[in-house]
C-alpha cells in the first residue's frame, strides 16, 4: 500500500477502535512483538491475506504510539516470517502520523497447495492458525486435513471399508451399473469383472469402497449410521420455536438408504411439507399447482449435498440436514467448499471435485449432468418462481443453502411500512453499524433481506459507505453515513 493509504487505515482504525478479519494491531514502541507466528499463519491461510499494523496500542484505546525503530522492526518481523513454512514474504510500508512513525506489514495469502502455513518451531499440528473475526485460533485437525486432502488428491469416497463384503452390495444394481457403463463406454467391455470394479472405484484391492456402499449397499447406515439425512419442520423461524400446543417439530424424519433412495425420500418429505397454491391461468382457465419452493431447485440442492459433502472420518458422524422454517428452508451439508472454490465462484467456475467416484456414479444412478449446472439451475428456478435469490453460506465446517419463500417477502414489506423510510435508518447509521444491528433496528429477522432492500440501495446512492471497503463481505463490515465517514 501507499503511505497515504497506511495513514488512512490507521485513522480509520483509531476511529473504529477495533481490529478486523484482515487487520491486526500491534504496539511496537517498546520493541518488536516477539510472537507474530499465529497472525502470520492465520493471514497466510485465508484468501486475501491481511495486514499487521504496528504503532497503535490497543491497550490505550488504539492511540498512536509509534514504533521504536523502523529499520530494526522490519528486520525482526522478516526473521519471524522466515520461520514460517512456507516462508512468508511480507510487504512493508512506513508513514508518519501525529509526529510518530508507523509501519504496516501486508501478509499475502499462501497458495492453496501450500496451506496450512505454520510456525516451524511448533509444527503443522500446533503451529497452524485460522482467523476468526479479530482472533487467531488454532486450526482443528479437520481443517488441517482438508488442506492435506486437496494437496495430496485424497478422495474419501474411494477409501475402502475394511469390514464391508461384496455380498452386502445389491448385486442386481451393481451389474446393472456395469452393463450401462459397457453400453455407453465400449472400452469397459474389454475389462474383466475385477478390473471393471477397480476402474469404477467399486472396489480397491477387492474391498468395497465408500462410494460402492453408498450407492449399492443393502443398508449403508449399518456401516455409517450418520451418513443419512435428518429433516425437520419447525413451527417458527428458529430452532427452539414451538407451536401454540408446544410442538417443537411439525414433522420430523430420519432419511436412510442409498444415495438414490435418500434423494427420492428427501424430495417426498419436502413436497408434503410445502404449501401449494393453485393458480388459474386467466387466458386459458387452466389450473396449475405451484409449490412454495421450486422442486427442481430443491432437488439440485439436496443432490449437491449428497454428492459433494465431506465424507472424511472427521464428518462421518454428521448427517445432512433439511430444516423447514415458516420463512425459509435450509439445507446443511457437512464440510465447507472444497479446493479453490468460493461462494462468489459458484456456478461460474469449474470446481475441484471432492468425490469424483460419486460424481461419476451419479451420472448413471441419479441421472445428473455432472456439468456444473446445479447452482445455475437453482438460481434460475428461484427467479422463475418469483422468489428471492438463494443464499449460499460457506462456514468452517459446513455449507448451507437457504431458500426464502413468498411469505418472508410479504412480511418484510409490511414491516418496512411500519418502520418508516430510509431517513430514520440514515440517522441510525451516523454511528457505524453492523448488518445485524441494522436488521434489529428495522425489526426484520433476515439480514439478507435487509441488505438487498435497504443497505444496498443506500450504498448505490452514496448515502451509506462501508468502513472496510476493500473487503465488502467482511464479517466485521460496518456501514455509516457518508457525511460521518468523511469526518475521519
Amino acid at each position: 500500500m501507499l503511505s497515504e493509504e497506511l495513514i488512512e487505515l490507521a485513522n480509520q482504525t483509531m476511529h473504529l477502535k477495533a481490529e478486523t478479519q484482515t487487520l491486526e494491531v500491534k504496539a511496537a514502541h517498546g520493541g518488536c512483538p516477539k510472537k507474530l507466528y499465529d497472525t502470520l499463519s492465520s493471514f497466510s491461510n485465508q484468501d486475501g491475506g491481511g495486514v499487521i499494523l504496528f504503532g497503535l496500542d490497543e491497550s490505550k484505546n488504539f492511540a498512536c504510539v509509534g514504533v521504536y525503530d523502523l529499520q530494526d522492526l522490519q528486520k525482526k518481523v522478516t526473521e519471524q516470517c522466515n520461520q514460517m513454512i512456507p516462508p512468508v514474504r511480507a510487504v512493508f510500508t512506513v508513514a508518519e502520523l501525529d509526529g510518530e512513525f508507523i509501519c504496516s506489514a501486508e501478509i499475502p495469502s499462501a497458495d492453496l497447495t501450500e496451506r496450512p502455513c505454520y510456525y516451524s518451531g511448533a509444527g503443522r499440528i500446533k503451529g497452524s492458525y485460522v482467523r476468526v473475526g479479530d482472533a487467531d485460533l488454532p486450526m482443528t485437525d479437520y481443517e488441517i486435513y482438508t488442506y492435506e486432502a486437496f494437496r495430496k488428491h485424497l478422495h474419501d469416497d474411494e477409501r475402502v471399508i475394511e469390514r464391508a463384503k461384496m455380498s452386502l452390495l445389491d448385486q442386481d444394481k451393481v451389474q446393472g451399473y456395469l452393463l450401462r457403463m459397457r453400453e455407453e463406454r465400449p472400452g469397459f467391455s474389454k475389462l474383466s469383472m475385477e478390473q471393471a470394479y477397480e476402474m469404477l472405484a467399486i472396489t480397491r484391492d477387492g474391498i468395497p469402497t465408500l462410494a460402492a456402499i453408498l450407492n449399492f449397499g443393502l443398508y449403508p447406515q449399518g456401516y455409517f449410521p450418520q451418513l443419512a439425512i435428518t429433516a425437520i419442520v419447525v413451527p417458527g423461524q428458529e430452532i427452539g420455536d414451538v407451536s401454540q400446543d408446544s410442538v417443537r417439530f411439525s414433522d420430523n424424519k430420519r432419511i436412510e438408504g442409498t444415495l438414490p433412495a435418500m434423494l427420492s425420500e428427501a424430495i417426498s418429505f419436502c413436497k408434503r411439507n410445502m404449501r401449494v397454491r393453485t393458480i388459474i391461468d386467466p387466458r386459458t382457465g387452466e389450473r396449475m399447482d405451484k409449490t412454495e419452493y421450486p422442486i427442481e431447485a430443491i432437488r439440485e440442492a439436496v443432490l449437491n449435498a449428497l454428492i459433494h459433502r465431506d465424507y472424511s472420518h472427521f464428518t462421518e458422524g454428521t448427517p445432512i440436514q433439511i430444516n423447514f422454517f415458516t420463512d425459509r428452508m435450509e439445507i446443511h451439508s457437512p464440510g465447507g467448499l472444497y479446493g479453490r472454490m468460493t461462494v462468489e465462484d459458484l456456478g461460474k467456475s469449474r470446481p475441484d471435485l471432492r468425490n469424483p467416484a460419486l460424481a461419476t456414479m451419479s451420472e448413471f444412478l441419479l441421472k445428473t449432468e455432472n456439468r456444473y449446472s446445479g447452482i445455475p439451475t437453482i438460481r434460475r428456478e428461484m427467479a422463475a418462481a418469483g422468489l428471492p435469490a438463494p443464499v449460499f453460506i460457506n462456514r468452517r465446517n459446513e455449507f448451507i443453502v437457504i431458500f426464502y419463500n413468498k411469505q418472508q417477502t410479504e412480511e418484510n414489506d409490511a414491516e418496512k411500512e411500519q418502520n418508516g423510510g430510509t431517513d430514520t435508518l440514515l440517522e441510525f447509521c451516523r454511528i457505524p453499524r453492523t448488518r445485524r444491528e441494522i436488521a434489529d433496528y428495522l425489526g426484520i429477522n433476515t439480514v439478507f433481506y435487509v441488505m438487498q432492500h435497504y443497505v444496498q440501495p443506500l450504498l448505490a446512492s452514496g448515502k451509506l459507505v462501508m468502513t472496510i471497503p476493500e473487503k465488502p463481505k467482511s464479517r466485521n463490515q460496518k456501514f455509516v453515513t457518508k457525511e460521518e465517514r468523511e469526518m475521519f
